[in-house]
């Protein structure tokens, strides 16, 4: 990970080249729209309520689990044994993007979505519950921390979500055979270069025309940055936003000639 006054300034960076995050000067309809219906949607859906709920508790749980990590690690605790409490501060998506996340699967209902990295679950209650006629396969490479997962899934009574335990490089291939289509997917599991580069060409072979890949912490460090400016020039994609933590990608045939967008959110 970049050091945390090298993130900063790269932060800054990005609000002075960010769109203001209004919708002025883009001509793009399906850009405008998502910024005003997806963005900038400031409803408050019970959902919020249950998912944050279940986060302050997983923030008071000092259980101790021993964690098997097969990324690039945590930014934070060095150690393989971390408490639950320490994960879900440290690992899960903050709130912010959880519920942009959320928004996104509630507004554009893809029906096939795949999480490539449940960590505790939090991201991945927010991607069932957003269509919860969805058939929604998260994986995870921890076992303790998918067994977490599994009991938080219970707590909240989501019925639509399968998680698969294990290296996504060994269960990654033959989930997306069993898939008809990939239609949202959440990667959040390697914040590395060529891992994140391979598993984009994996996912390519289930994408269609309104399929969306949005791929976690695209500054986090100088890896995915660069597989980053690699997916973003592939032929495939249409469209990419960058919000700085998250980045977006398309793959809409609409979009005429290729274009990227950094938005402020």
């Amino acid at each position: 990970m970049y050091s945390l006054l090298r993130l900063a300034f790269k932060y800054i960076q990005y609000c002075f080249a960010a769109s203001n995050g209004k919708g002025h000067g883009i001509h793009s309809p399906f850009i405008f729209d998502f910024i005003k219906k997806v963005l900038n949607d400031k409803n408050h859906y019970p959902a919020y309520e249950s998912v944050e709920q279940l986060r302050k508790q997983l923030l008071k749980d000092q259980t101790l689990l021993t964690i098997k990590d097969f990324g690039a690690g945590s930014a934070i605790d060095k150690t393989n044994q971390r408490t639950i409490a320490s994960i879900a501060k440290n690992a899960a998506k903050p709130k912010k993007y959880g519920q942009l996340i959320y928004r996104m699967v509630k507004y554009f209902q893809p029906q096939t979505i795949l999480e490539l990295g449940t960590s505790l679950g939090i991201t991945s209650s927010y991607l069932a519950t957003g269509n919860p006629a969805a058939n929604t396969i998260t994986m995870e490479g921890a076992t303790e921390v998918a067994n977490i997962a599994k009991q938080n899934f219970n707590k909240l009574q989501i019925q639509n979500i399968h998680l698969i335990e294990g290296n996504f490089d060994n269960t990654l291939p033959s989930a997306i055979d069993q898939l008809p289509s990939l239609d949202f997917v959440f990667i959040d599991g390697n914040h590395r270069n060529e891992p994140s580069i391979r598993y984009f060409h994996q996912l390519l072979s289930k994408t269609n025309n309104d399929s969306i890949l949005v791929f976690d912490d695209i500054h986090w460090n100088m890896e995915m940055e660069r597989a980053w400016q690699t997916i973003r020039q592939h032929p495939s994609v249409r469209c990419s936003i960058d919000l700085f933590f998250i980045g977006i990608i398309l793959f809409r045939q609409e979009f005429k000639e290729k274009q990227h967008h950094t938005i402020r959110f």
